[in-house]
């Protein structure tokens, strides 16, 4: 339930308080248990807020550096962290056209986002480099867009499960869990095209203005 009343900052738990009272006053015979309360005022969210951004920006650097180091190319960990900040970025333009508030659901949302963005794009990114282990002489742009077919099908099957999921959590769960259904929803959809449409592209893009396949072997061979 959704209280419009604004709580004054020296007695946050006024507007919850009059609700109880009303709940006694109206329906005495039934007496009202209340289990557990818990109360966040403005600064603490404030804080969390900061810590959120904070958390999501060290989770893209590290993935990034990770990435790069793993592919043995920086523009691989490029090519995903963009996806995946891009999906971050279209998820929140979403919750602000539709007047969504910015809550610790939808925080934790956005940050399982992240690490659902990169999963997507790794799966792409790893085919890609076990075929370039046998196929080196071959162009990076034909390899990957190989591995790009060769994953679709997986990437169709488990995004689309996925997305099912979520949409029945932000149709059917309620007000506590609706801005968080409708940002994963959102993810959901964007980061399927992220993937196959900006952070593979981009690395093809990348690669291709250079015109060399040294760097296609180098991201074959193995650690």
């Amino acid at each position: 339930m959704r209280i419009g009343e604004e709580a004054p900052e020296d007695d946050l738990d006024k507007p919850a308080r009059s609700v109880r009272e009303a709940l006694v006053s109206s329906y005495g015979k039934n007496p009202i248990l209340e289990s557990s309360s818990e109360i966040v005022g403005p600064i603490v969210g404030a804080e969390l807020r900061q810590k959120a951004i904070l958390l999501t920006v060290l989770g893209l650097l590290f993935q990034l550096i990770y990435i790069a180091a793993r592919f043995k190319g920086g523009i691989w960990g490029v090519g995903a962290t963009i996806a995946a900040l891009h999906d971050i970025l279209i998820a929140v333009g979403f919750l602000a056209f539709f007047r969504f508030e910015i809550t610790l659901n939808v925080i934790a949302a956005l940050l399982t986002l992240v690490g659902y963005s990169v999963n997507d794009t790794i799966v792409i990114f790893d085919r890609a480099r076990e075929n370039l282990m046998h196929r080196r002489k071959e162009p990076l742009a034909t390899i990957l867009n190989d591995s790009l077919n060769q994953t679709l099908t997986r990437t169709i099957i488990s995004n689309g499960t996925t997305f099912l999921a979520v949409l029945a959590l932000f149709l059917f769960g309620g007000e506590v869990l609706r801005g968080f259904g409708f940002t994963m929803v959102v993810g959901i959809v964007v980061g399927t095209y992220s993937t196959l449409f900006i952070a593979v592209p981009l690395v093809s893009w990348w690669h291709g203005r250079k015109g060399g396949t040294e760097v296609a072997a180098a991201a074959g061979k193995t650690p």
